[in-house]
């Protein structure tokens, strides 16, 4: 198999595993390693690298789920309140490895606009997802939850202009996979020639 034959095999294995589908167990702290190297080398306009990433594990993911927890409770509206969505929060960093908290950190440019950080955060991500997936894992981007609110932002000490994009979820998963499918590419094509 060549190069683009694989890598295009990986784009179309690649799925979301949520939480609740991980196996017990924590991923090698190398595999971490790659996984975060690899999401070093998205692109980016003006090399500003503008990717953050808060890696939590073990007793940290305790932390995140006592703050995600928190967070949900103390901003939305009583009557908005929800317990079994709180309770979903608080487990979600429980049942993983590790989460990584995605940052989009603003840099000082004013020529390079704040959506394309934003897009190569997003970039970043998906070698992540990718890596995640050649390695046999299962990862979940979750812009949900804390992502919503302000004060998570103060959680992370983010700046006015950075940007909290979500937490990536991941585990180890059975060995089975699960099947994907998308609509026909012609459907979403316009060619001009």
């Amino acid at each position: 198999m060549n190069k683009a034959e694989q890598i295009s095999s990986l784009i179309k294995e690649r799925r979301s595993y949520y939480p609740h589908e991980y196996l017990e167990g924590e991923i090698p702290q190398d595999h971490i390693d790659m996984i975060l190297e690899n999401a070093n080398w998205a692109p980016n306009h003006g090399l500003t690298e503008p990717w953050r990433f808060f890696v939590f594990e073990k007793e940290g993911l305790k932390a995140l789920s006592e703050a995600q927890g928190n967070i949900y409770k103390d901003n939305i509206p009583e009557e908005e309140f929800e317990q079994a969505r709180y309770e979903k929060l608080v487990k979600l960093p429980l049942q993983s490895s590790h989460v990584i908290a995605i940052i989009m950190k603003r840099g000082n440019n004013p020529k390079i606009p704040k959506i394309e950080e934003v897009e190569a955060v997003a970039c970043a991500v998906q070698n992540m997802a990718l890596t995640v997936t050649a390695l046999g894992y299962g990862g979940y981007w979750s812009t949900g939850g804390m992502v919503k609110f302000e004060q998570s932002k103060e959680f992370f000490g983010l700046g006015e202009e950075d940007e909290f994009l979500g937490l990536f979820y991941m585990g180890k998963i059975p060995s089975e996979n699960k099947t994907g499918k998308r609509k026909d590419i012609k459907e979403k094509v316009t060619w001009v020639r």
